[in-house]
């Protein structure tokens, strides 16, 4: 991930990791494609806009590509987190992993869809192929969308966002309406219901303490 390194927001440096993890997926196994979705494939994305890419895989090697996406994607750059969306994991032959890269912008998840071509062939992966899922995971994820919500200007979008970020880990208080403090109040509250989030929750409080006014 060299060229994705300490470049801020740069929407060249976000393609260039995009291609990165295209290829490292589409070499990770033979026979499978690796594509863009949603903004970036659409060329509407803005700065802040995530990156979401579906991986079909052969049938036979769905359990497997799902099994290693962990270490596939740690090819391309070590991960901060990886999660598995636990409503999608009823689907058969399909998973949607979240992946945040370390060193990057926490904006530029990926969201990654994997899918077995003849999905009821697919064989489902075996153990935990990601981090446990976590209600203050999300919660997270939510603070840092409220946060991209401030930026494009949208704070009705924020609110909902950060309410339903302190519903996720069983929190009910009123929003202040001072954001830094709204969005500081919702990482204490998701490490307080899970300390294992510490790691995550930093380089959160880090990007609202960067990119939020006081």
């Amino acid at each position: 991930m060299t060229a994705a390194r300490g470049n801020g927001l740069d929407p060249a440096v976000r393609a260039a990791l995009a291609e990165e993890l295209l290829a490292a997926l589409a070499a990770a196994c033979a026979g499978s494609t690796a594509e863009l979705r949603g903004s970036l494939a659409a060329g509407t994305a803005d700065a802040y806009s995530d990156i979401d890419i579906a991986w079909r895989v052969p049938a036979a090697e769905f359990a497997r590509c799902v099994e290693g996406a962990r270490r596939t994607l740690g090819r391309v750059g070590p991960l901060l987190s990886l999660r598995c969306d636990p409503e999608n994991a009823a689907e058969p032959g399909q998973r949607l992993l979240f992946a945040a890269f370390r060193g990057l912008p926490l904006f530029w998840r990926l969201d990654l869809v994997v899918l077995a071509d003849v999905p009821e062939a697919a064989t489902d992966p075996r153990g935990e192929v990601a981090d446990p899922w976590s209600p203050a995971a999300s919660a997270l994820a939510n603070a840092v969308g409220a946060v991209k919500a401030l930026r494009r200007g949208r704070p009705d979008v924020a609110r909902g966002l950060v309410e339903r970020g302190l519903r996720r880990v069983g929190v009910r208080i009123a929003l202040t309406g001072v954001w830094r403090t709204d969005v500081a109040r919702l990482v204490a509250a998701s490490v307080a219901a899970d300390p294992a989030q510490q790691r995550l929750a930093s380089a959160v409080e880090a990007l609202a303490s960067e990119l939020l006014p006081r």
